[in-house]
């Protein structure tokens, strides 16, 4: 039992962690450590497993033998009756500690864990900082990804790191996502000035005379793709979907800083930006959003990157832009035995530059998996269509899971076959790990269906058919500094809660139906 002077004793220590982190957040402050439902001891055996799977040769901030107190202190609890997915979801917090780094300038958090002659200082690299930002934004300690940040924009003696721009980036929506969960405006009011030069230093380089922004492929870390390559300097989908997310994201926290001239300013950045990829990069004839090339043509091929302006809700409603997605179940697009491709399989150039060299001329890049699966749970949420569904949806992730191994272990790394599931890197040190995509974001949001937003409501949309599984549980998410719990309970048996599908906040319930549908908390 605790007595009065054990609590002051806690109380001193959460406050002295968010004065050491920097974290001005006073909604973290007031934070419940306590999952509702769910125990936490009841998932160490998954770290213990996990320990057991290797020779643990590369250490950093938190290696394996402290994994487990940095995960039951950090995560959410995650619990449902398919044993794949749980795994994985544990499998990837896991991993995701791993490439926590310990610099002069704070945490910071790598990419790979082995060191690349391209990277910049401490072995960082930008290309997949925005997955990084998405998926941290849900551990209750926020120093990890808020340090990072500050070293990415201010730990070259108060500047940007050299090679922050090396790969193009979404850092400003991410962070403004990030904000969506935690509510921490002073942090994001504070970095909002790095970002507003960084959308200038993009405007700067990068932007054609039409207002289109383009890039290399292989600075949108997607070398070798079929309608690009290393030196070719086409406008694609990535760097002007990105451009877009980021002007939107500044626009509002513009509104939120009460600059309404910048405000209005990178509105109507992207209010262009809409425009011109409606117009100039879609294809009518193959309805799809291609690359437009430096030879102001449309590449003829469809590529995952065409999906990507559904990750910042894009493409206006209504239009008929969404019979892109009838591609995902098309096994001559993007459908494959292990998930979905880079490039429609029925192009006569699909796998043609071999492997081993990082090709995204169709293998399956889980990179590109996230970024496709984020898209799709928007057009699901927020576009109303009848090209896909949840079961579409439920699928890809079942194959994203079944994909995440390697050998009959866990394993997440650079690239995969789409037909064997063979991870083409999978015997190179590098590749173990690969910290280049997002998975519990993807659970948390799009599976679960926790979808932030800037009230103090609480949306929940399930994109998990209604007979799937009988029973799951998400808890303790700490969510605009309340803990969350969201549970599914088909005969009641399983928590003990009652029949049906609940929210809790805080351990009072708020919302409740009898079917797994979208609820949102008044």
């Amino acid at each position: 039992m605790f007595t009065n002077f054990n609590y002051k004793i806690i109380a001193f220590a959460i406050v002295f962690a968010v004065i050491s982190s920097g974290c001005k957040s006073t909604a973290n402050q007031s934070k419940k450590e306590n999952a509702v439902v769910l125990q936490k001891e009841n998932f160490k055996h998954y770290v213990d497993y996990f320990n057991t799977m290797e020779e643990e040769n590369l250490k950093f901030a938190i290696p394996n033998d402290s994994a487990w107190t940095w995960m039951k202190n950090n995560i959410p609890l995650f619990e449902c009756p398919q044993q794949n997915v749980e795994e994985i979801y544990y499998f990837r917090w896991w991993t995701a500690r791993k490439h926590i780094v310990n610099t002069p300038q704070g945490y910071a958090i790598t990419e790979f864990l082995v060191d690349r002659s391209y990277a910049d200082q401490f072995n960082l690299i930008s290309c997949a900082l925005g997955h990084h930002i998405n998926e941290f934004r849900w551990l209750h300690d926020p120093k990890y990804i808020e340090q990072n940040v500050h070293v990415w924009f201010r730990g070259n003696e108060g500047k940007p790191m050299k090679k922050l721009r090396t790969f193009s980036s979404w850092t400003a929506d991410a962070l403004y996502n990030r904000y969506l969960v935690n509510k921490d405006d002073k942090f994001l009011l504070d970095i909002y000035p790095d970002l507003v030069s960084e959308f200038a230093a993009w405007e700067g380089d990068r932007k054609r005379k039409d207002g289109l922004f383009w890039q290399f492929d292989v600075k949108d870390g997607m070398e070798e793709s079929l309608s690009g390559a290393r030196k070719f300097r086409n406008a694609r989908p990535t760097i002007n979907s990105y451009m877009y997310g980021n002007a939107k994201a500044l626009a509002t926290i513009s509104k939120m800083k009460g600059a309404t001239k910048q405000a209005e300013y990178f509105s109507a950045k992207a209010d262009t930006l809409r425009n011109l990829v409606e117009t100039k990069l879609w294809n009518a004839k193959d309805e799809f959003f291609e690359t437009y090339t430096e030879k102001d043509t449309l590449a003829q091929v469809r590529e995952a990157i065409g999906f990507i302006p559904w990750y910042f809700n894009l493409p206006q409603k209504n239009k008929g832009f969404e019979k892109a997605w009838e591609q995902i179940k098309d096994e001559k697009g993007f459908s494959a035995p292990f998930g979905l491709t880079t490039a429609e399989r029925r192009s006569p150039r699909f796998r043609s530059h071999g492997s081993g060299t990082c090709e995204w001329d169709g293998a399956i890049w889980p990179f590109a998996t996230a970024q496709t699966l984020t898209a799709m749970a928007n057009v699901l949420n927020n576009y109303d269509q009848k090209v896909v569904d949840k079961t579409d949806y439920f699928k890809q992730m079942e194959l994203y899971v079944q994909s995440q191994y390697y050998r009959g272990l866990p394993y997440v790394g650079e690239y995969l076959d789409e037909t064997t599931g063979y991870w083409l890197m999978g015997d190179r040190e590098r590749s173990r790990y690969y910290n280049h995509s997002t998975f519990n974001d993807l659970l948390i949001t799009g599976l679960v269906g926790l979808r932030p937003r800037a009230d103090e409501k609480i949306e929940v949309n399930p994109l998990i058919p209604q007979e799937k599984w009988d029973w799951f549980c998400l808890d303790n998410v700490l969510y605009h500094g309340n803990i969350i719990t969201i549970l599914w309970d088909k005969t009641g048996e399983k928590y003990h809660k009652g029949k049906g599908f609940r929210i809790f906040k805080n351990g009072k319930e708020i919302a409740v139906s009898d079917k797994l549908e979208k609820l949102i908390s008044e």
